[in-house]
């Protein structure tokens, strides 16, 4: 591993002992004699490690120490201290020390800690880069979406994403419910503490709970040691619960303490831990009904649903598909090693207006199925066969005689005309925030009218009355 590494100590011998057992690996030694020499050299060149005496005239090692912590507090350094320094070198330590070797010492001592020290020097160096690239990955530039939709989303995330208020992320799976999550956090003042996720959809109600809250050792079965749970690893960064809508009712209770008292105790313990975590939650589920229903709870919905986002779905920013299209070919065609750049005007019409039932994950998996089919540089209809496929197959068997042919025509066209009425209900309903009064005086209908809209299609929303305090409920 090549790095640099200057060897402060005012004894001569020691300097060239040092030089002599590092010498044979790939590392650039410089040395100085006391410390207004080193702390010249380290202002002057860029160095990975410092070994350096305690025991010096002059500015001794702890006095460089502070130093050299305060201007490149990235510098490890490793102290040198005789067997009647030991207090010293603990003080140095706590300074900021990488360790301490007592003199004299072996070779290999030497080398060891050497060693630690540049290999955990490269970890800090790697996880530096990850996150520098993470957080520039999650800049609104960089994130695909130039509709009106994904442009409306952008300036929900820049207004929230300073603040710490609780965040609500709703839309269809795979319509990248967690990349706004992740731009939230790392456009935020916490972007360099951790963002941790946590599946809400794959764990049993138990497992969950020792997921979220941690769990002591013997508190159950399997539970061998202790174990930190994700509000205790987030702390102080962001904490992204998915699939929010699958929480039991009894992790629900818990879950409202956490928000409220902003604490909690890990399964089988009876101490209790503060936590100071952003939350933000996402769901493909209506809440809003499932409170209706009585499967969430009312208390808990208002609590997370302070700053919602939704999350539109592919059909729904139909201009995006080609960027995002061309985006996921670079990125498949550079991994799968295909020079494939370009996607025919076919394919293309025919990426535009297909459904999306899988949103963005689908059209990634679809562009990646492509490139693997493609024999040259172009993408091609032909590449395309399981959404032509999709797109062509009936939701009803094909009709075998003219009385089918009948049956079948009158079914498609009720459907058709169920399908328009229900979307019609649903999206002036959202256009509106829930409020019935609103929405049939917006389509101009008559109130109950547009509540026999509602009941035929089971659409159920609880609505206040504005200007009233009065319930305005389907």
């Amino acid at each position: 591993m090549s790095a640099k590494i200057l060897i402060v100590d005012d004894e001569e011998i020691v300097i060239r002992s040092c030089r002599r057992i590092l010498g044979d690996s790939m590392l650039v030694v410089d040395s100085a004699n006391d410390g207004q020499d080193a702390l010249r050299k380290v202002d002057e060149t860029e160095y990975d490690l410092m070994i350096l005496d305690i025991m010096m005239p002059g500015i001794d090692g702890l006095e460089v120490l502070q130093h050299v912590k305060e201007r490149h507090p990235t510098v490890d350094v490793i102290m040198m201290t005789g067997l009647s320094e030991i207090q010293t070198a603990v003080k140095a330590m706590k300074l900021g020390a990488f360790d301490y070797l007592s003199k004299p010492f072996d070779p290999d001592e030497l080398k060891l800690v050497v060693d630690r020290a540049l290999e955990r020097r490269q970890l800090q160096q790697e996880n530096r880069k990850l996150k520098t690239e993470v957080s520039s990955k999650y800049r609104f530039e960089n994130i695909i979406g130039s509709s009106p939709p994904m442009q409306a989303v952008f300036g929900l995330i820049a207004k929230c994403a300073p603040t710490n208020s609780t965040v609500l992320i709703t839309g269809e799976s795979g319509t990248g419910k967690e990349m706004i999550a992740r731009a939230i956090h790392y456009n935020s003042l916490r972007k360099d503490q951790p963002f941790v996720t946590v599946d809400c959809n794959t764990l049993s109600e138990s497992l969950l709970e020792s997921e979220l809250f941690g769990h002591t050792k013997g508190s159950f079965t399997g539970a061998v040691a202790n174990k930190r749970g994700m509000f205790e690893i987030a702390n102080n960064g962001s904490l992204f619960l998915d699939e929010f809508g699958n929480i039991p009712l009894s992790t629900q209770a818990k879950l409202l303490r956490v928000i409220q008292e902003r604490e909690f105790r890990a399964v089988g313990s009876t101490a209790t831990q503060k936590t100071n975590v952003r939350l933000i939650t996402a769901t493909n589920k209506d809440l809003k009904a499932m409170v209706l229903e009585g499967t969430f709870r009312e208390d808990l919905y208002y609590r997370i649903n302070v700053f919602p986002i939704h999350s539109p779905a592919l059909r729904e920013r139909r201009d995006d598909i080609p960027a995002l299209a061309f985006h996921f070919l670079k990125i498949f065609s550079a991994e799968l090693g295909k020079p494939v750049s370009e996607i025919s005007d076919g394919a293309m019409s025919l990426l535009v207006n297909y459904a999306w039932p899988g949103n963005v994950r689908e059209l990634e998996n679809t562009m990646q199925r492509a490139v693997i089919l493609a024999t040259d540089h172009i993408i091609r209809q032909a590449h395309l066969a399981n959404i032509i496929e999709n797109t062509q197959r009936p939701d009803f068997e094909v009709p075998r005689t003219s009385d089918d042919l009948k049956r079948v025509k009158k079914i498609a066209r009720e459907k058709s005309v169920e399908d328009i009425e229900k979307m019609f209900i649903q999206e002036t309903l959202r256009r509106n925030a829930s409020n019935v009064t609103r929405s049939a005086e917006e389509t101009g209908m008559q109130r109950a009218n547009f509540q026999a809209l509602m009941k035929k299609y089971n659409i159920r929303v609880r609505d206040t009355e504005y200007g009233a305090g009065g319930a305005d409920a389907a």
